[in-house]
């Protein structure tokens, strides 16, 4: 798999959580000459902290 970059969401906080699907699509939308060329979705706790994080590996599309 070759990819130019990789782009990580990581939140803690729930409401940040509950919103992560629609930061991602903000930032999807305002790079459209990136595609996503693989995904890896990392859940981590502990006593007290919830840890969500995505990693999106991406092309740059060259614009014409």
């Amino acid at each position: 798999m070759k990819f130019d970059g990789v782009k990580i969401f990581s939140t803690t906080k729930v409401k940040d959580r509950q919103l992560l699907g629609e930061t991602i699509t903000q930032w999807l939308q305002e790079h459209p000459d990136c595609e996503i060329v693989d995904k890896v979705v990392t859940q981590s706790s502990d006593k007290e902290f919830h840890c969500l994080s995505i990693s999106l590996f991406y092309r740059v599309i060259p614009q014409d």
